[in-house]
Order: structure tokens, then C-alpha cells, then sequence
């Protein structure tokens, strides 16, 4: 009996000490993961009192943890492309008096005020704002059309036939979506005229084999408008041999408006075709002041006939004029030329 005693409080005293061991080890379990847990807590409060006592800013970092700001930069009035314009110009035209013959006829004809609205079935599909567009003639390198495409307006560019000058005007134009071609004809005082000028002696054979090539360097050309020509369009016969070679072509012409006694609006009315011209002549003379007015005609006349037409060139004054004086366009809606023809 004493034996079996001895055995049983030998066996309780081993539970009890493999107790206490376990109880022992979760204690030092629990307040090792109770003292990480402060240890976490105040290193992360410290660290952040650290940071705030720094008040770090754009200004108070290193160079190179600076967040770089997206706020667009000031952009110029005057864009750089149109400042390219004025170096690239060519020294044969600085002016574009040469474009007319009478310096009359710079500005617009006299029109009455109009009774009653517009008939024609393509102007009625373009109802609301009166319909403004502007030619741009003597397109022919890539910084005027970079610079015209900069002021973010519809305008029309005409681009001059390549030459040893201009080597690439097609190519441009090729890339555009819309064109049109400005043609050399005879004038009557005008001598620095562009290579293949169509002259008043030309035969049909000679004017239609232009107005091929003319075609295979501008493929979807279909409106072609003169550069000079106050010899050319003031004489009926030649002017009815042109018309004959832009209708097997499919193309329209548009009348420069060079010369008063322009035989266009006769030819074309023998022929039952509708005649299109120049309205106002921005850039008579290259001075901004001036162009500006005469685009406020441009505006004025648009808004009493319902459609306009005005010409200008890639003068720097002329696109620092059109630049400047969007807000007065807003009054028309500016459409590209075969929107309205």
C-alpha cells in the first residue's frame, strides 16, 4: 500500500511541473508578442511625428523624389510655327499685291442687303450661322502648313503646283484630307511668273495636257482656284478653253478675282454652271492691322449674303491676324470651301 502511495504522488508531481511549464511558456509567448506590439506602435508614432516635424514639401525634397507637376505650361499668343513662316517665306512674294491687277479690287463688291434668305439646296443643308471660307493660296511648304494647322480653324489651303522652289507641295498635300490647287496664269503686270504658267496663246491641247499633269501630281483635286491670271481670266477664249479642261477633269473653278473684267462669271453662265469667287482680299497689304479689318468685313459680309469667300497667304501678319481675332469668327461658322460649292 505505501508503494502505490509513493507512486501516485510521484506521478501528480510530474503533472504539475509539465503544467507549470506550459503555463510558463504561453506566458512568454503572450508578453513577447505584447512587447512587438508596443515596440511596432511607437516606432510607427515616432517615425510619423519625425515626418511631420520635417513638414516635407515639393521645395524640402531632394531633386530627385520631386513629383514632376502636369500643369500645362503658358502657351504664347503667337505660336512658333508662325514665327517659321516669316524665315521661310520666299523673297517673290512679300506682298500679295501681285495677286491683283486693280487695287480696287482688294475689297468686296457692292452688295444690296438680301430680301430673302438663300435658295440654293446645298446652303439650306448648312442653315443656322452665316458660312465663312477662308483660301489660304501660296501653300507649298510643310512650315506654312504646319503653320496654318496650328490655329485650329477650318481653312482651305491651295497649294501651288511643285517646282524647282517647292519641290515637295504635292506631297503635302497629299497627307491632307482636303485641298486645293492654285494655278499660275498670265497676268497682265506681274514678271516673276511660276515655271508652266498657263498663258493666253495656249492651244486646248497644251491646256488640257496641263491640267493632266496637274491632276496626276493632285489626285483628289476637285476645286482650283488662279494664282495671278488678270491676263488670263479677263480673256474669253482661253477661259473657255480652261473650263473645257477642268470638266473632263472634274474639277470646279474658283475665280481669284484678280481682274474687274474677269470672263468667268460669262463662260461659266453660257455653260449653266454655278460662278464661285473671292469675296475680300485679306492681305493685300501684309500689315496686321489692315488684315484684321478686312476680316471683319469677311464676317460683315457673310452675315448679309449668308456665304463669304476671302483669300489670304502664309504670311506670318496674315496668321497672327486670323490667330488673333478668333473670337469675331465665332460669329460665322468657318467651313472649308467645298462645304459651300
Amino acid at each position: 500500500m505505501a508503494k502505490r502511495k509513493t507512486k501516485r504522488k510521484a506521478s501528480s508531481k510530474k503533472s504539475t511541473h509539465f503544467l507549470l511549464y506550459i503555463i510558463l511558456f504561453l506566458s512568454s509567448v503572450i508578453v513577447a508578442v505584447a512587447i512587438f506590439i508596443a515596440g511596432y506602435y511607437t516606432g510607427y508614432h515616432s517615425a510619423e511625428k519625425k515626418i511631420q516635424s520635417h513638414h516635407y514639401t515639393q521645395e524640402s525634397q531632394p531633386e530627385s523624389h520631386k513629383v514632376v507637376s502636369k500643369i500645362p505650361k503658358y502657351k504664347p499668343e503667337i505660336k512658333k510655327q508662325l514665327k517659321e513662316v516669316l524665315e521661310k517665306e520666299s523673297k517673290a512674294y512679300n506682298t500679295a499685291s501681285h495677286e491683283i491687277d486693280d487695287d480696287t479690287l482688294a475689297n468686296p463688291p457692292k452688295i444690296p442687303p438680301l430680301k430673302k434668305p438663300i435658295s440654293s439646296s446645298k446652303e439650306k443643308v448648312l442653315n443656322g450661322k452665316p458660312k465663312l471660307a477662308i483660301i489660304i493660296d501660296d501653300t507649298s511648304t510643310a512650315s506654312q502648313v504646319r503653320a496654318i494647322k496650328s490655329l485650329h480653324i477650318p481653312i482651305t489651303m491651295s497649294f501651288l503646283p511643285p517646282s524647282k522652289a517647292r519641290p515637295h507641295s504635292a506631297q503635302l498635300a497629299a497627307k491632307e484630307s482636303f485641298y486645293m490647287v492654285h494655278l499660275p496664269m498670265e497676268a497682265l503686270h506681274f514678271n516673276a511668273e511660276e515655271p508652266y504658267t498657263m498663258r493666253v496663246n495656249d492651244s486646248q491641247e497644251k491646256i488640257l495636257q496641263r491640267v493632266k499633269e496637274i491632276k496626276k501630281l493632285f489626285p483628289r483635286v476637285h476645286y482650283i482656284n488662279n494664282h495671278t491670271g488678270s491676263k488670263f481670266t479677263s480673256n474669253e477664249k482661253a477661259m473657255e478653253k480652261l473650263i473645257y479642261a477642268f470638266n473632263k477633269y472634274n474639277i470646279l473653278f474658283v475665280d481669284s478675282r484678280t481682274i474687274g473684267k474677269t470672263k468667268a462669271p460669262k463662260v461659266l453662265k453660257a455653260l449653266g454652271m454655278r460662278y464661285v469667287s473671292r469675296d475680300i482680299f485679306l492681305d493685300h497689304h501684309p500689315d496686321k492691322i489692315y488684315i484684321k479689318g478686312q476680316i471683319r468685313k469677311a464676317v460683315a459680309l457673310a452675315k448679309r449674303k449668308g456665304i463669304a469667300i476671302a483669300i489670304g497667304h502664309p504670311h506670318k501678319a496674315t496668321l497672327q491676324a486670323l490667330y488673333e481675332s478668333k473670337d469675331l469668327l465665332k460669329q460665322v461658322d468657318l467651313v472649308q470651301i467645298n462645304q459651300i460649292y
